[in-house]
Order: structure tokens, then sequence, then C-alpha cells
């Protein structure tokens, strides 16, 4: 079991890394190698992920296709709330969509940290107004 010092400063140090883009390569830093990363909810990305590789080159490519990664994207983080080896972060997912509509959405993540990386994210946002932006029917 992580301490709650050490499970803050491992989820603080991903989200940074998420924000300086160094997410990705340092990945394996990260997570555990048997992690997951469950979206809730019931769009086409929702589901459980399985290790650092799906995470990163399954599920965040899915939800990255659907902004314009040419444009600003940030995560203004309002709190990382810690208590042994589990952490919530709280943040609001700021981005523009394919169809250039300013996308503005609350997310909050349930981390589990083992061993000093990630073994379990639980992410959860309001997917009905993700589906209207991001999965607009054709």
């Amino acid at each position: 079991m992580s301490s709650t010092a050490e499970t803050r400063t491992v989820i603080e140090n991903y989200i940074t890394a998420l924000r300086t883009g160094e997410a990705v390569p340092r990945r394996a830093e990260f997570f555990a190698p048997d992690a997951t990363w469950t979206l809730i909810g019931d769009l086409p990305t929702s589901g459980t992920w399985v290790g650092p590789d799906q995470i990163f080159h399954g599920f965040l490519p899915a939800m990255l296709a659907r902004f314009d990664t040419t444009k600003p994207m940030s995560q203004e983080v309002r709190g990382v709330f810690a208590d042994g080896d589990h952490a919530i972060a709280e943040w609001t997912t700021c981005a523009t969509t394919l169809a250039g509509e300013d996308y503005a959405n609350d997310v909050m993540i349930s981390f589990r940290v083992t061993d000093g990386r990630i073994a379990e994210a639980r992410e959860y946002f309001d997917t009905a107004y993700a589906a209207r932006l991001l999965f607009p029917a054709s």
C-alpha cells in the first residue's frame, strides 16, 4: 500500500507530465504494467483499457482524435485529494472540438497507486455533453 504523501506525489507528477506532453514517453514510469483505465459511460471510447500501451496508444488517441489538436488543450486542476493508496483528481478539460466548438468538461478521476505507480484509474465526466460535442450523429 502506498502512503498518502506518495500517492499524492505520483498523481501530481502524472498530471504535470500530462500537461507538458511528457506523459506518453514516461508512461511506464507512471503506470504499472497491468494498470487499468476505465472510462465510465457509453461513449464509443468507454470501457476498460489495460496496460500503459493500451491506455496511451488506444484510449488516449481515440479521445484526442475528437479534438483539434492544433489548438490549445488544458487541464485546469481544482485539486488532488489523497488518502492512503487512493486519490481523486478533479479538473476541467478545456479544448476545441474538430467542429471548432469550445469544449469544457469537468472531470473526476479516482486513482489507486501501488508501489509508486498508478494501478487503476476510473474516469467520470459528463458523457452526454461529450457525446453531443465529440461524437455527433452523422
